[in-house]
């Protein structure tokens, strides 16, 4: 901490108003309540450079922005990390304010601080969560259509979601066209904005060269790729290419106590989506389209254990070997060979 900062600052940031707990050298507290705009959070502190603890949320990269333009010292904390913020059975926003502002006067590694990433990559990556919520939209009114007409003894033909809206359309029964009819107008437009976002995504691809790199390993397109680019950001943040996949929640938990250790799911810690682009890429090594490699080796022994959710871990599994793969691919800029590379990384 920068010697002229001895004024700890907590900041809860809510929706509508954030709560704030300001805590001086001497131990003395002031508390308040501001609106959560820039506007208002400007106005509170433009004062003496302070450090400023803020919890991740929707709204901390904006404020911690704001507050790094106007001179404070900035942590972002983690509070899944921490579970005095996140399991306190007295949880309010004031509490929370205060156990910012303490712990960060304390020990800010307590925190595990966030770094957020660059506004361009953010700006980037909404881009493909935009066609990710569109795929997702798409899929349940698919489901909805099948549905309803499956209700009235009929079927649809089989076909992709992509051509749904074409293949299906002249088989509805005539008695729903009035209620079905303006959803197939929904997918044809939505079908037409997810092409121009795959356009968009295919264009943003090509001016990030690392891309090609971890698009390599079969299975993995320039969507996942440009998304792990994005979300991990810098290569050299992590000293060792085993760590990608604790980053990205694809590490068991630990519970280890005594004689115990039992076997926990996955954290889920970090990005949701790429972790599912992850899987889903995991799930066509592992399927009946796979390339062989050593990778798709691996998992499949690792489903032959048996059980009964043999095959699902397994995917994760190889989810998370992927990850590493790819980052090393990354560093190294190295051709992938599917058999031979690596050996040590899916062993």
């Amino acid at each position: 901490m920068k010697k002229d900062i001895t004024t700890t600052i907590g900041c809860d940031l809510g929706d509508k108003e954030s709560e704030i707990c300001v805590l001086r050298v001497d131990g003395t507290i002031d508390r308040t309540r501001v609106k959560s705009t820039k506007v208002a959070l400007r106005k509170f502190f433009e004062r003496a450079p302070a450090h400023v603890v803020l919890e991740v949320g929707g709204h901390s990269r904006w404020a911690g922005e704001l507050l790094r333009e106007l001179g404070h010292q900035v942590t972002v904390a983690n509070p899944r990390r921490l579970r005095l913020i996140s399991e306190n059975d007295s949880k309010t926003d004031r509490t929370d304010a205060e156990l910012l502002a303490r712990l960060g006067r304390a020990d800010v590694t307590l925190l595990s601080p966030v770094t957020h990433r660059e506004r361009r990559a953010q700006e980037e990556l909404a881009v493909i969560k935009a066609r990710d919520v569109l795929v997702a939209g798409r899929t349940r009114l698919v489901n909805h259509v099948r549905g309803v007409v499956k209700s009235f003894g009929e079927r649809l033909p089989r076909c992709t979601a992509e051509s749904f809206h074409r293949r299906t359309r002249a088989s509805v029964p005539v008695e729903l066209q009035p209620a079905l009819e303006p959803i197939y107008e929904t997918l044809a437009r939505m079908q037409e904005q997810i092409r121009t976002l795959g356009r968009t995504i295919a264009r943003l691809a090509k001016a990030h060269p690392e891309v090609t790199l971890l698009s390599q390993p079969h299975g993995v397109g320039e969507l996942t790729g440009l998304a792990f680019a994005l979300t991990i950001g810098d290569k050299g943040r992590f000293e060792k290419s085993r760590t990608v996949g604790a980053f990205l929640g694809l590490r068991p938990r630990k519970d280890q106590s005594g004689g115990g250790d039992p076997q926990l799911r996955i954290t889920k810690a970090g990005d949701p989506l790429l972790r599912r682009l992850l899987v889903n890429s995991a799930n066509h090594i592992l399927g009946p389209f796979g390339a062989d490699s050593d990778l798709r080796r691996w998992g499949l022994k690792l489903a032959e254990r048996g059980g009964k959710n043999a095959r699902k871990r397994a995917k994760v599994a190889v989810a998370r070997k992927l990850a590493v793969l790819m980052h090393r691919l990354w560093v190294t800029g190295e051709v992938y060979q599917a058999i031979g590379y690596g050996r040590d990384a899916v062993a």
